[in-house]
């Protein structure tokens, strides 16, 4: 089955949507953001070698809606689209943990271990977010270290307070997250 890609612009740079068609349906495979070292096209050249630049309907849509996302509106994304079958079945429980956080709201890799019943296994949820297939989608930037500090994100650092920013949660000046919105 030929995988295809579509990049967009945005705020934060360039994103590329990695996916193929299924039944006439679209299953979104990853999705790239750039960052200061790579742009997104240049990380699917990568982690790719048969793939073809093409565009579709339903991908342009879930492109503008991660674009409206990047400026701050509200955006729902619906897991159906994203093909969870390259995740491994911890993974897949961590994204969808992660995905259930509400915009506003934050938590940590150690709260989220605990919810999805890993004993101590805030670095496994770490590692898994820190390989998200589908960031903007899944909203990793919404998980913290449990000190308050942000942790990683895959569009670097600068992009994840932004983003946090945008959804209302306060950053102190030492970059320390300040908010009573924690989940789990």
């Amino acid at each position: 089955m030929m995988l295809n890609y579509t990049t967009f612009p945005s705020n934060y740079g360039d994103f590329t949507i990695v996916w193929k068609e299924y039944n006439s349906n679209v299953l979104i495979q990853r999705i790239f953001l750039g960052d200061h070292k790579l742009k997104s096209e240049e990380k699917v050249a990568e982690a790719f070698q048969d793939i073809n630049l093409r565009s579709s309907s339903a991908i342009d849509e879930q492109g503008k809606k991660i674009q409206r996302y990047l400026i701050g509106e509200e955006v729902e994304f619906d897991l159906k689209l994203l093909d969870f079958d390259r995740c491994s079945e911890i993974q897949k429980k961590v994204l969808i943990a992660e995905y259930n956080i509400p915009r506003g709201w934050i938590s940590t890799y150690k709260r989220i271990a605990k919810h999805i019943g890993i004993i101590n296994g805030a670095r496994v949820v770490g590692n898994s977010l820190a390989k998200n297939p589908f960031p903007i989608f899944i909203p990793c930037h919404r998980a913290i270290r449990s000190n308050g500090e942000l942790g990683g994100y895959q569009g670097g650092l600068a992009m994840k307070r932004s983003l946090l920013e945008m959804e209302g949660i306060e950053i102190s000046e030492d970059g320390k997250i300040i908010s009573e919105n924690i989940y789990y």
